[in-house]
C-alpha cells in the first residue's frame, strides 16, 4: 500500500458512517427588514425594503433544510403601502408553503408600513422602548407656488384627461384635489386596519385610539395587543427554541456591489440629475426616521 492510500484509509477511519452521523441542529432563520419601505431605493440612504430587495433573503430563509422557524428583525418607519403589502403577502405565502411559524421582532421602530410587515408574523415581539404602531396613512409634499415666477420661469403643462394634473406643487392647492387624496388615504387606511384585524384578531384591545395613527412604546403596545411579548430576538428564540441555531439569511447583493462599487454604481455612473434626485430621496427617507427621533 502506497502513502496516498494509507492516508486515505486513515481519513476514512476517522469519518463517521452515514448511519452514525449525529443529527444537525434545527435552524431559526433570520431575515433583516431594515429601512424605509420604497420601490426606489436611494444609493445614499440608510437601506430600504421592497419585495425586490428582500425576495432573495426570504427565499434563503424559508428554503433552509433544517428550518424550525423564521424570525423577522424589523426596523422601519414605514413607507410604500403597496410594497408593505407585497412583502407581507410573500411572507405569508412562504410560511404556508413551508408550514413553519414566523416571529417578528420590532427593534427601534416598527411603525406604519413597518408594523404592516410585523403583522405578517404569527407572533410579534418588541423591546419595551421600541416605537410601535402608527396604523394610518400619510402623504407629504411641498408647495412651490410662485417659485418659478420669482426666477422668471414660465411653466407649461398640457394634458389629456380632466384629472391628469392633480396636486401640482407649482400650482395653488385645489380643494377637489385634496378631497380626492383624502379619499385614497381613507381607502388605504381601511385596508391597513383590516390587515391588522385579520392578523391580530381578538388579541387587540378595545381602544378607540388603536387605528388613529398613534405610536406607542413596546410596553404600551403589549397592553394594546399590538405585540405578544417583550424581549430581543436572541432572548425569545433562545427561550422558545433552545436547541436551534440562529442563521441570518443575507439578501443577494447587486452585481456592482459584489464587485466593491459602493451604492450599486448609481453614484459612479449616474447623471447630475440622478444624483440630485437621490439626494432628495435621501432627505425624505431621513425625515421618515426623524419622526421617531432616529
Amino acid at each position: 500500500m502506497n502513502v496516498p492510500e494509507k492516508l486515505a484509509d486513515k481519513l476514512a477511519a476517522r469519518l463517521p458512517l452515514i448511519g452514525d452521523r449525529v443529527d444537525r441542529s434545527p435552524v431559526v432563520a433570520v431575515v433583516r427588514l431594515h429601512g424605509v419601505i420604497t420601490p426606489t431605493p436611494s444609493p445614499v440612504s440608510r437601506g430600504s425594503i421592497s419585495l425586490n430587495t428582500v425576495e432573495s433573503a426570504l427565499a434563503k430563509a424559508f428554503g433552509h433544510d433544517r428550518l424550525l422557524a423564521v424570525a423577522l428583525a424589523i426596523n422601519s418607519p414605514g413607507g410604500s403601502p403597496t410594497q408593505s403589502a407585497l412583502v407581507g403577502e410573500r411572507i405569508r405565502e412562504l410560511a404556508a408553503k413551508k408550514n413553519v411559524p414566523v416571529l417578528a421582532f420590532c427593534e427601534d421602530v416598527a411603525a406604519s408600513g413597518g408594523y404592516w410587515l410585523a403583522c405578517a408574523a404569527d407572533e410579534i415581539y418588541a423591546h419595551r422602548t421600541s416605537m410601535v404602531g402608527s396604523i394610518g396613512v400619510i402623504t407629504a409634499g411641498f408647495g412651490l407656488t410662485g417659485l418659478l415666477e420669482r426666477f422668471g420661469v414660465e411653466r407649461r403643462v398640457y394634458t389629456a384627461g380632466e384629472h391628469k394634473h392633480r396636486l401640482d406643487p407649482f400650482s395653488p392647492v385645489k380643494e377637489e384635489d385634496v378631497a380626492w387624496l383624502k379619499g385614497l388615504q381613507g381607502e388605504l387606511h381601511t385596508q391597513f386596519t383590516d390587515w391588522v384585524k385579520q392578523r391580530r384578531g381578538d388579541k387587540l384591545a378595545d381602544d378607540p385610539d388603536l387605528f388613529t395613527g398613534e405610536v406607542w412604546t413596546g410596553a404600551r403596545a403589549l397592553e394594546l395587543g399590538l405585540v405578544d411579548g417583550l424581549g430581543s430576538l436572541r432572548e425569545i428564540v433562545g427561550q422558545k427554541y433552545p436547541e436551534a441555531e440562529i442563521s441570518v439569511a443575507e439578501p443577494r447583493k447587486p452585481l456592482l456591489a459584489r464587485l466593491g462599487i459602493a451604492g450599486g454604481g448609481a453614484s459612479v455612473f449616474g447623471t447630475a440629475g440622478d444624483k440630485v434626485l437621490s439626494a432628495i430621496d435621501a432627505v425624505e427617507q431621513r425625515a421618515a426616521w426623524s419622526r421617531f427621533g432616529l
